[in-house]
């Protein structure tokens, strides 16, 4: 046991002390959680997260019926600013949202005229939809409180009848409850942190720590280790523990960035998310082992370390959340280590879905652990 600690703590100490390494472990997490994060927030497709959606509200001589429909958007999460007419900016754009309605909107409405009204949006398809829908349910209610408010007076619709049916007591009240665990799609830092960090781990042990075992056996620093009084067995328990303590690093410094710098919440199984990142450090570990017995060069492990990297981040779900791809991505992840990873920090961050949720997935992943390990002790070389 002293002889592999000594191994693990010697090529940890190298490896920390590598300009590029650092980089990697401590600079470019943050920036990539950031980027990330905010490009993808949104990704829910139509969950405002408690912010509201701003919009223009186009319309000349609205009358009294402004304040209702003004009412109405507000209670669908829009923050509606109303103009006679739409005008560009000083750049020449227009708004990004635009409710447009007929000119003189109460005294046609008063009248029993047809009323047209237009919606036009430059948001991404992810959440247009959903955008029409709280728009269409706003008009809506609009459109049934005219009718309730014209009903119950004999007089003509007026702002005061309105007023009067807003203030009324409610005759029905309905209850919404959710039919089962709600399924949110994780979008932003949510999506980010996780999934970069995963990437981040299987990047740094795929190039650096494979890199520098391809580098001691080139420059015979394996050889010595072959001729001291230390069996094969401890020298590649050695190497893999130094690989695991670089990814813990790696995953740790991430873990604090996202929870203090990010406010990235973890959820209430913090306990099995280690065991995930704990089963997702020691297969990085193999992994980065396996490719620096492998490859023949440095460049060759450099190389291989980072397609591999991206290829299992983009197809595992560690770029975007998986649930927003096509089926056949979906199945796909299912037989990926970054997928299987992914999929369970999804289960208990986001659907919190309970700890033995993760089970499965664990489980996978301490198996694949073993076999990669086992082929890396089989192909690890001291020349």
């Amino acid at each position: 046991m002293k002889n592999i600690v000594f191994i693990a703590w010697h090529d940890v100490r190298y490896q920390i002390r590598q300009g590029g390494t650092l980089v990697w472990l401590f600079v470019m997490p943050p920036i990539f959680f950031f980027f990330i994060g905010t490009v993808t927030s949104g990704f829910q497709g139509g969950m405002t997260g408690g912010a509201a959606t701003p919009i223009v509200v186009a319309a000349s001589s609205p009358g009294f019926l402004q304040q209702q429909i003004d009412l109405r958007l507000r209670q669908n999460e829009f923050t509606p600013e109303w103009h006679s007419d739409v005008v560009a900016d000083a750049e020449g754009d227009l708004p990004r949202r635009v409710l447009t309605f007929d000119a003189n909107l109460s005294d046609k409405i008063v009248a029993g005229e047809q009323v047209k009204a237009r919606y036009d949006t430059r948001a991404s398809a992810l959440s247009r939809d959903f955008e029409a829908i709280r728009i269409q349910r706003s008009l809506y209610t609009a459109l049934a409180d005219v009718v309730a408010a014209g009903a119950g007076s004999e007089q003509p619709l007026s702002a005061d009848a309105l007023t009067q049916l807003n203030a009324a007591t409610r005759v029905w009240q309905l209850e919404v409850a959710t039919a089962g665990e709600r399924q949110i799609i994780p979008d932003g830092f949510e999506q980010a942190i996780p999934g970069i960090l995963v990437m981040f781990t299987l990047l740094v042990l795929l190039t650096s720590s494979s890199s520098m075992l391809v580098i001691e056996r080139l420059q015979g620093l394996l050889r010595r280790l072959a001729s001291a009084p230390m069996t094969r067995t401890e020298v590649v328990s050695g190497k893999w523990g130094g690989r695991i303590i670089l990814a813990a690093l790696q995953i740790g410094f991430a873990v604090v960035i996202g929870t203090f710098l990010f406010n990235m919440r973890w959820g209430p199984d913090i306990g099995m998310i280690v065991v995930v990142l704990a089963a997702w450090a020691a297969f990085c570990a193999s992994a980065g082992l396996l490719l620096g017995s492998l490859a023949k060069t440095e460049g060759q492990a450099a190389g291989l370390g980072v397609l591999l990297a991206n290829l299992l981040a983009a197809l595992g779900g560690c770029w975007w959340p998986i649930e927003v791809t096509p089926d056949w991505m979906q199945t796909l992840q299912n037989f990926m280590p970054t997928g299987w990873t992914m999929d369970a920090l999804h289960k208990l961050i986001s659907f919190q879905s309970g700890a033995a949720s993760a089970i499965p997935n664990v489980i996978t992943l301490l198996a694949g652990s073993l076999i990669v390990t086992a082929l890396a002790i089989r192909n690890f070389k001291y020349e």
